[in-house]
């Protein structure tokens, strides 16, 4: 006797059960050629460019909304709303917004909010918080945002803190080390070469070196390295050429593209050629020799999704390391895995410097950072609150407090090619917007105590005064 079908029993199969090879081969299509994938990639960038497009203005170039009263009194500019109009009105110099109907409603450039802002520091309430806290005569901060699993909020995470600097009036350098570029299309950068991006940065300092490292030889008699043309036009570079201006007017970007790639090739050709040249400093010292460092206040670097030599250069050049991550088990496992290879990597590297500096009498190598933090990003507090719980009870103070919740409004934002502080508010119910914006104003937030601490510790240091004083 037959047995009884799942069908004749009333139940589906799995869509994995009798399949047909046949019919499975009549789908498949022609095996892939390589020609086949550069048409691949062609249809795929022409579709970027089409996304792309969709947060672009009328001039083929991305904008800045422009930003209403109510948005400036709210979460830029604290003051009340009859307030700012008054002194908009008795002090007809200031910008005056403009009006999109008789009557209706004021909008600003950011510019112009950032002249506003300078206004009210310098003639308003001296306890409000107009301008936002920065020592003078110390140098940028720079901020890395990494981790070696990709999906994990990174790109964004980096991308919102630059444009919280740049609204709360920090002037911000973003620095794209990820060849994949994402963050370079956040801001609308157009990139055509390596020339284009840091490259020719590490490049400099790499000839630089062999410069330096030839007058010692010809002193001793040895015969020169020889330069070849890469490193020849690098010498030409001036950082401060390659620096683009973006549609915001106080975020600055050095931009990536595919080809940035080939520094992780080339990086250790250069290194096995001059073993003295140390690959980890190339872009800090190409930034700070060049005055890049003097012109921002923070310098965001976001770096691809591996411990390769580009991450090692934005990790070694930052004073401060976020690291984000899911509240899942997997992710936290990678996360772990992560910093033991930051350990293991620069470990390593103090290791080999410092026999060789023992031995000459020399200062040893010490890797340093401000403050190194976690962030939990993507939360959901319905599924994820007692993992993340966890996971705070056993990194501490190495993970962040506040967890960047995923609403409905960073989805939104994300399928219009904007980053949240990019989205008109219009354009969503309003308590929706102020809603989707919380999570990325605690971001910014728990990141502002930390940066301030950091400026206030230095500042003391500077001055010779010992923290502990502080609040004395």
């Amino acid at each position: 006797m037959a047995r009884e079908s799942h069908k004749e029993a009333g139940q589906d199969l799995p869509p994995y059960f009798n399949l047909s090879p046949d019919a499975c081969m009549a789908s498949l299509g022609p095996a892939i050629s390589t020609a086949e994938l550069a048409r691949i990639a062609e249809r795929a960038g022409a579709g970027r460019q089409d996304l792309a497009s969709r947060g672009l203005g009328e001039e083929g170039k991305k904008t800045l909304h422009l930003f209403s009263t109510w948005e400036i009194t709210r979460y830029l500019i604290p003051v009340a709303q009859g307030h700012f109009r008054r002194v908009l009105k008795a002090n007809p110099d200031l910008p005056q917004g403009m009006a999109e109907t008789d009557g209706g409603a004021k909008w600003f450039t950011l510019d112009e909010v950032l002249r506003l802002r300078a206004f009210f520091a310098a003639e308003g309430a001296r306890k409000k918080d107009y301008l936002p806290y920065r020592p003078a005569g110390l140098p940028a901060k720079m901020v890395a945002v990494a981790n070696f699993k990709g999906g994990v909020g990174k790109t964004s995470t980096c991308a919102h803190l630059a444009m919280s600097a740049a609204l709360d009036g920090y002037r911000v350098l973003v620095i794209d080390l990820d060849a994949q570029g994402s963050m370079t299309s956040i801001f609308g950068g157009q990139v055509a070469d390596e020339w284009q991006t840091a490259f020719p940065l590490l490049a400099r300092h790499y000839a630089r070196h062999l410069q330096s490292e030839n007058r010692a030889r010809v002193d001793r008699g040895d015969a020169p390295h020889p330069l070849d043309t890469t490193l020849t036009e690098a010498l030409k570079v001036d950082p401060r050429d390659i620096i683009q201006k973006t549609h915001w007017p106080n975020i600055d970007l050095i931009g990536s593209q595919l080809n940035l790639y080939w520094a992780e090739f080339q990086i250790p050709v250069w290194r096995m050629q001059a073993r003295g040249w140390k690959l980890w400093d190339a872009l800090s010292e190409t930034l700070s020799d060049s005055g890049v460092l003097d012109q921002y206040d923070l310098i965001f670097l976001d770096t691809p999704p591996a411990l390769g030599y580009l991450t090692i250069n934005g990790l070694a050049a930052a004073d401060i390391l976020l690291v984000p991550l899911g509240a899942s088990f997997l992710e936290f496992d990678s996360t772990g895995r992560f910093f033991d290879m930051l350990h293991s990597t620069f470990s390593s590297i103090e290791e080999g410097e410092n026999a060789a500096a023992r031995a000459l009498g020399r200062p040893e190598l010490a890797f340093e950072w401000d403050a190194v933090r976690t962030v939990i990003t993507r939360y959901d507090a319905a599924q994820q609150a007692e993992l993340a719980a966890f996971m705070q009870a056993y990194l501490g103070r190495a993970m962040a407090p506040q967890r960047q919740d995923f609403t409905a409004l960073i989805g939104q934002a994300g399928e219009q090619v904007n980053g949240i502080y990019e989205a008109d508010y219009r354009d969503f119910n309003r308590e929706t917007y102020i809603r989707g914006r919380e999570t990325f104003d605690a971001t910014w937030a728990e990141f502002k105590k930390l940066l301030y601490g950091i400026w206030r510790r230095d500042e003391l240091a500077a001055a010779g005064a010992a923290p502990e004083r502080a609040a004395e």
